[in-house]
């Protein structure tokens, strides 16, 4: 195959798309997705448990001008084990104006000896400013989270 290490999409204002090729097996990608403790070193610290329907928080640095409290309540949507996790993400600060419902979506893919890992991260409202922002420096943002620190994390491993 020769699709590139990097890949992203910015053309739809609604979602975030992006392909990385780890150099991991699927099974490893597939716990530092679904572990707590590995989710912490990478994401945010929460308490993720792969169960659909688990709702959980994750503690994050708030944003003010993108109207991001800090902390995403999270919902576990579906998954099939070392392929696929879907979860529901919201912003636990409503009151503030934060409309944030989204999706995200890891597909695993083995590619050679590694795994093409792919983000849909869908939801977002191109009328509300604070969610352009937010698209804005969420697509830049899982650039940097899932080629470093989530690479980092699988290398430690």
């Amino acid at each position: 195959m020769n699709t590139p290490a990097f890949e992203t999409s910015d053309d739809d204002p609604t979602v975030i798309r992006l392909a990385q090729f780890l150099a991991h097996p699927p099974a490893k990608v597939w716990r530092a997705l679904t572990e707590p403790e590995l989710i912490a070193q990478w994401m945010m610290p929460g308490d993720f448990r792969l169960e659909v329907g688990h709702r959980y928080e994750m503690a994050g640095v708030p944003r003010p001008h993108t109207n991001f409290s800090g902390t995403v309540i999270a919902e576990v949507l579906a998954f099939e084990a070392e392929r696929m996790l879907r979860l529901r993400w919201r912003d636990a600060d409503e009151g503030q104006g934060n409309r944030a419902d989204w999706t995200i979506t890891w597909t695993l893919e083995p590619e050679g000896r590694g795994t093409r890992l792919f983000l849909v991260h869908e939801g977002f409202d191109p009328d509300d400013p604070y969610q352009v922002q937010a698209h804005r420096i969420m697509g830049s943002g899982w650039r940097s989270i899932v080629t470093q620190r989530l690479g980092q994390a699988l290398n430690d491993l």
